[in-house]
């Protein structure tokens, strides 16, 4: 079975993921490389872990996690249409049965708001990995007097975790926000969407999806 380190070692991944992180860094947005999708990878996996989904499923989660953005090569819009074209392509040339393939390529197809249904288990644990990845390093505008609300909610964000309560059927994000720089309701202003994508994909589980942001009960 092809693993997430198989994927990691692979050269043209690599640089796929560079170029991608690149051309956002170009239009303005928060960091999509490395970290991001390394923090996607294994927070999806750890949903699933502690759902208690076998072990091919979980490495299946953390291969969709790590190739999730990888279609913002290609544009920003209908980026993950295009990545999971693009992952479909590199899986299959890698010798990935297509049973996985179609998981994967699934998952990927469907983890962005507006088009995104968490379709199964391994697309909504994407989901929720990937939107609650919300923090202030992935802000790269250093100029604090230039933010546009996108920068000044993410920097914001001075914590951010997601912990699944498998006996109380719970997905509950947690954020701590400084209101010196952005207000609650400016998170909801631009994450709104996401939000709710996130308790579809947390119903997908079988769970209520719980947000709570400075110690307050939002959702």
């Amino acid at each position: 079975m092809l693993t997430l380190d198989d994927i990691k070692k692979n050269t043209d991944i690599k640089e796929y993921i560079v170029a991608a992180d690149k051309a956002l860094f170009e239009l303005g947005y928060t960091e999509h490389s490395y970290a991001h999708v390394g923090a996607v990878s294994d927070c999806s996996a750890r949903i699933l872990e502690t759902l208690g989904y076998d072990g091919g499923t979980v490495e299946l989660a953390k291969i969709a996690g790590y190739l999730h953005d990888i279609g913002n090569l290609v544009n920003r819009n209908a980026h993950s249409q295009s990545g999971a074209i693009m992952a479909f392509k590199i899986l299959n040339d890698l010798g990935m049965p297509a049973r996985d393939i179609a998981v994967i390529v699934r998952a990927i197809g469907n983890h962005d708001e507006g088009t995104g249904v968490p379709v199964d288990e391994i697309s909504a644990a994407l989901i929720l990995a990937d939107k609650s990845d919300v923090r202030r390093s992935r802000v790269r505008n250093h100029d604090e007097t230039s933010f546009d609300i996108h920068d000044r909610v993410n920097y914001s964000v001075e914590k951010s975790e997601l912990k699944v309560d498998r006996e109380n059927a719970q997905a509950i994000l947690s954020l701590t926000i400084d209101t010196e720089i952005s207000s609650i309701m400016s998170y909801f202003e631009i994450f709104l969407e996401r939000m709710l994508l996130c308790r579809r994909a947390a119903e997908r589980l079988s769970l209520t999806f719980k947000l709570y942001i400075n110690g307050q009960k939002i959702i």
